[in-house]
């Protein structure tokens, strides 16, 4: 079994389609805490609502490419979710692989661990929530040093939003 922390962020709906996102990660995995929701405004294509984003930690027996492809994707497109060119579009749900245990691997276009980790605060926050002590396989950070080294852009905890659990 593999430790894998997902980063889960949603515009559309947010505050139905995130417990959603959780609750059918659960039908596939053992999921072993999640992050409080934080909300954050939109990157990039700033005329759109705010985002809800989170984290979960689960333990998954898959390949990170076999979760990515079975798992993930199959729930982004059951949730209703749109791919198009502009990757800041709006969106019901996101579910992307932050870190598959200590591995470096690419899987596609994305890269794990997923680079965001380092940039910005909606990705760092949530999963330092999840896992303070556990290593960036990479820089050897702690998730919590990456959350605090990144600047504070106005997160705010949404205590209204809960994901089970």
């Amino acid at each position: 079994m593999t430790r894998v922390c997902i980063a889960l962020g949603s515009n559309i709906q947010p505050e139905v389609n995130l417990p959603e996102a959780v609750r059918r990660l659960a039908a596939h995995c053992r999921v072993l805490t999640v992050s409080p929701v934080i909300e954050t405004a939109p990157i990039g294509k700033t005329d759109q609502p705010n985002f809800l984003n989170a984290a979960v930690l689960i333990e998954s027996d898959l390949s990170a490419a076999a979760f990515k492809t079975q798992v993930l994707e199959a729930i982004e497109r059951d949730l209703g979710r749109v791919r198009t060119a502009d990757k800041n579009a709006p969106r019901t749900i996101d579910l992307d692989i932050a870190l598959y245990g200590d591995a470096v691997l690419d899987l596609g276009s994305r890269h794990i661990p997923d680079p965001d980790i380092l940039r910005y605060p909606h990705i760092a926050v949530p999963l330092a929530a999840l896992a303070p002590d556990l290593r960036h396989p990479e820089t050897g950070q702690t998730l919590a040093e990456i959350a605090r080294s990144l600047p504070d852009v106005g997160l705010r905890r949404r205590v209204d939003v809960s994901l089970g659990l």
